[in-house]
């Protein structure tokens, strides 16, 4: 049977205190942000190197290598096709819902593989969340649709708090407290999405994934949105997709740009990633003239 993922061995320094999460895996929290904190001193959350990905016998990205820290959002750029949504299902096994899919090389959770043999990706899961393109609320209640997640993994403590501290946390709780028992799917699509962030919020994960989460959107529910990402960026690693370049410049601190190559037939396209750096610095002063072409706007 699968083992649990556990923490990395005690560093020479005395670690965080550790929690149990629900899911039953050692959780070290992130400890809060700090303005003047260099980015450099922040421990990674996860460690790629020659990451690939292929659905049967065509490869759909290939040779990513970068590391994401915890407490920072990355965002993932790049045109249609150039493995973004592929990449960042990786982080959370979701790949392995797919049968033709494969992933090569190496991705490091907390140190550890999170392809490993004894990990079970149920559980990774569990400690990685993720908010979907379009809102995908349950067809249940608000509360109900909070509460799941928590019941499901036998989550101690009083249910109304839980479901209030999640909605709180994911700037929902105002607009909702007088109509919990209401059909979730009675909301706007913005109070859609927030729910959902919420309900993420609610298994209190390790790290937050977001593939497209404003594509749907309107202009303000974006902007809801993306104030609540840079709250939430001060307790998770955050990891975003996103065809939206003032968006990646707005909430992100380091961002990484994917292209497409195809093959030598011109038939098989496949995603590589041109530049990662800080967000700044790849719109501003990009080391490759493919990212500033993208960012610019003269390609794309």
């Amino acid at each position: 049977m699968p083992e649990k993922l556990t923490e990395p061995p005690p560093e020479t320094t005395p670690p965080a205190s550790v929690e149990e999460h629900p899911s039953g895996f050692q959780v070290k929290p992130q400890a809060p942000a700090s303005p003047a904190e260099p980015a450099t001193q922040r421990a990674h959350v996860f460690e790629l190197e020659g990451v690939g990905v292929s659905y049967g016998t065509k490869p759909a990205v290939r040779d990513v290598n970068f590391g994401i820290n915890e407490r920072e959002i990355t965002a993932l750029i790049g045109p249609s096709g150039c493995g973004k949504s592929t990449l960042i299902r990786c982080l959370n096994r979701m790949n392995d819902l797919i049968p033709s899919a494969r992933v090569s090389g190496s991705i490091l959770y907390h140190g550890q593989n999170l392809y490993g043999s004894d990990i079970d990706p149920v559980q990774v899961r569990k400690r990685i969340g993720m908010v979907f393109q379009k809102p995908n609320p349950f067809p249940k209640s608000i509360y109900d649709n909070i509460a799941f997640g928590p019941r499901v993994l036998g989550m101690k403590g009083n249910m109304d708090e839980i479901v209030e501290n999640a909605l709180q946390r994911g700037a929902l709780w105002d607009e909702v407290k007088d109509r919990l028992k209401t059909n979730a799917f009675g909301m706007s699509g913005g109070q859609q999405q927030r729910l959902c962030i919420a309900r993420t919020l609610a298994i209190e994960p390790d790290v937050i994934l977001m593939d497209e989460p404003c594509s749907a959107l309107d202009p303000i529910s974006t902007g809801r949105i993306e104030d609540l990402m840079l709250e939430l960026r001060e307790r998770y690693a955050i990891v975003i997709v996103t065809h939206n370049m003032q968006q990646a410049a707005r909430v992100s601190q380091r961002t990484a740009f994917f292209t497409v190559e195809l093959d030598e037939d011109e038939k098989n396209r496949t995603g590589r990633v041109v530049e990662f750096d800080e967000t700044e610095k790849v719109f501003t002063n990009p080391s490759d003239p493919r990212t500033e072409a993208y960012v610019t706007g003269k390609v794309g």
